[in-house]
């Protein structure tokens, strides 16, 4: 494959056109008839509203990991009687915003009169959640069901008020029971047949998929998907997987639900029911064992995940029956792309938030417009003002148990060669986060480089983003590797760091003797930038080659924004890890001096052929000047 020259100018077809992870569907039912026409099985994840802040914090960080696995989409539960619709709402919101996966939100209508129910809808739509999940719902603790003044006596009114109100515009979901609704057949109160036929309605109504409740017995689901072929309901029907996680909570959700469950199983945990760990694999076997009966039957399309919030099984499951390819990426792009709906096609992004990027959400939410194809030299992006943005905070913690534990991670601080042992530590794996990091796992791509780059760190360069070069590698490579099968993918080599500014003069002299490198510094009160670029233009420092598509370019080095960055990087030395400590402590002293005194730098090798972007640093290092770096 000949190199490509990147093409910087270039303009690409809309990215929605190709995104392997269905980003550009808003509706769920459309990327299920998607997936379904791949003939290629999906998996999806509930949620529920946790009960303290510390629980809110832990699952945002949870679903962050396991989105990361591509799920077709997640739902987030309501509570009886709206009890969480606030922090429902709130829930659903951010995880659509943020972490790039789109949200199935329940709304229940027990207890709920319209104009409750309309403001659960109007709620959803502000945040950009285009799919509810309509349910009549459970009463509140304690109490009978009984239909409220102005509300609404079945789910089947519900979908039509939905309908009613909102045309096509969200997504709507229903929820099927194969072993009959508890309030319903199997309290005797209405027969089977009834059953099948208020699911009808619902369908007729406007549905346009269904959700099965929990159940273990695989022979019940799949009878149950027979009999509604039978009487004319073809939209999807998922079934509701939930992995047995210990046996106090199985006898607990099985008994709620009055979940009829095989005798082999109730025998089998029986006999392991005093050992959690016995308890857990056996959970995780009876969830592969029914996952691989349901997709082999060729009647449901995917599994949907009853998370209880947990990651582990599911997750073992979910890889035991290879729905996560391993040896080949998964990756729409370089970042992950946004589910807000003014951003589906967005295809462009500067590099510098490349590990920010919730926080590049943020401040960029109130453009009209978002880059797609190219990002334009004669853009003056706007970027909102700096603040603690919402879900993770300006560090990535929200909570005083995260800003705790933070602290005890990067230990006092009393020197320089104090804080250059943080950075090399994270480099190392040895440290999960560093304050400009979002996530606790470094990049794959990293690893590639890990060497010089714990190199740099010891020597006082304090790296906070990078990548390597690559030159024409298949689309699908499981470290560098994005974007539609049967492309290729180039990078320009990248670093960026702070630095002490004898070691900033060094590298500008020494790159005089080569000009494949591009280099922006800044300081934090000056907003003129130092540079040896000719001209002050956006630098696509990646890009992809696809079948039938134009140049696509997703992260590029832009000057403008770079001036926007920079005041965020050095903000976070004071108002994210500074603050971790009480004032006027050394730890203190420390970080507000680096952060008045140090360079932010950032270095782009434009050979992405042969080039070797840290030969440089190797004369920089050198240098009398790098002796008196740790003075």
């Amino acid at each position: 494959m000949p190199a490509s020259n990147g093409m910087e100018g270039a303009t690409s077809t809309c990215f929605s056109d190709a995104d392997p992870n269905l980003r550009h569907l808003p509706k769920i039912a459309d990327k299920i008839q998607y997936r379904q026409l791949e003939g290629r099985p999906f998996f999806s994840f509930e949620y529920f509203p946790p009960k303290t802040e510390q629980g809110v914090s832990n699952l945002y960080q949870r679903v962050e990991r396991m989105t990361a696995a591509e799920p077709l989409f997640c739902d987030v539960t309501w509570g009886a009687g709206g009890s969480t619709s606030d922090l429902t709402l709130s829930l659903s919101g951010n995880i659509q915003k943020y972490l790039g996966v789109d949200v199935m939100m329940h709304l229940t209508c027990t207890n709920m009169p319209s104009g409750n129910v309309l403001e659960g809808l109007e709620g959803a739509k502000a945040l950009g959640i285009r799919n509810i999940l309509a349910l009549r719902g459970d009463p509140p603790a304690g109490k009978e069901w009984t239909k409220c003044e102005d509300g609404f006596e079945h789910g089947t009114d519900l979908v039509r008020f939905i309908r009613a109100n909102y045309g096509d515009y969200f997504g709507i979901c229903v929820a099927g029971y194969p072993e009959g609704h508890p309030a319903g057949f199997l309290d005797g109160k209405m027969s089977f047949e009834d059953e099948m036929k208020h699911l009808k309605d619902k369908v007729d109504a406007g549905a346009d998929f269904i959700i099965t409740q929990m159940f273990y017995d695989v022979d019940c689901y799949l009878k149950f998907v027979r009999s509604c072929r039978e009487q004319g309901i073809t939209i999807p029907i998922l079934p509701g997987i939930l992995p047995i996680q210990n046996y106090m909570g199985f006898k607990r959700m099985t008994g709620f639900c009055k979940t009829k469950v095989p005798q082999a199983i109730l025998d089998a945990i029986e006999q392991i029911k005093d050992n959690d760990v016995a308890v857990k694999q056996f959970g995780v076997r009876l969830g592969v064992d029914m996952c691989r009966r349901i997709l082999k039957s060729g009647l449901s399309p995917g599994i949907h995940f009853y998370t209880l919030n947990l990651e582990k099984s599911a997750m073992a499951i979910i890889d035991q029956l290879d729905l996560i390819p391993q040896t080949e990426s998964i990756r729409s792009l370089p970042w992950r792309p946004a589910t807000v709906d003014k951003r589906r096609n967005e295809n462009v992004r500067p590099i510098f938030w490349a590990n920010r990027p919730k926080s590049y959400l943020d401040r960029t939410s109130t453009w009209d417009e978002y880059p797609n194809g190219r990002w334009g030299d004669n853009r003056s992006p706007a970027y909102g003002d700096l603040r603690e943005y919402h879900l993770l905070g300006g560090g990535g913690w929200c909570s005083a148990a995260h800003r705790k534990d933070a602290a005890a991670r990067y230990g006092e601080l009393n020197d320089f060669e104090d804080v250059v042992d943080v950075f090399t530590r994270f480099q190392k794996g040895e440290l999960k986060r560093l304050p400009w990091s979002e996530t606790e796992e470094l990049a794959s791509e990293t690893l590639v480089i890990s060497a010089p780059l714990v190199w740099l760190n010891k020597n006082g360069l304090l790296t906070i983003n990078s990548q390597p070069r690559v030159n024409a590698a298949p689309s699908s490579d499981v470290t560098v590797g994005w974007g539609s099968p049967g492309g290729y993918v180039y990078q320009k080599a990248y670093v960026e760091f702070f630095a002490k500014p004898q070691i900033v003069d060094a590298l500008f002299e020494a790159a005089k003797d080569i000009p494949s490198l591009t280099i922006y510094a800044a300081k934090v009160k000056n907003d003129e930038l130092r540079t040896n670029a000719k001209t002050k233009t956006t630098c696509a420092v990646t890009w992809g080659v696809f079948p039938d598509r134009e140049i696509v370019q997703p992260t590029v080095v832009d000057p403008q924004s770079f001036k926007a960055w920079k005041s965020e990087a050095f903000a976070v030395w004071e108002n994210v890890w500074a603050d971790l400590y009480p004032k006027d402590s050394p730890s203190r002293k420390v970080l507000k001096e680096l952060h008045d005194t140090l360079y932010l730098v950032n270095v782009v090798d434009n050979d992405y052929v042969g080039g070797d972007i840290f030969a440089v640093f190797k004369t920089v290092l050198a240098s009398p000047t790098h002796a008196s770096l740790f003075a």
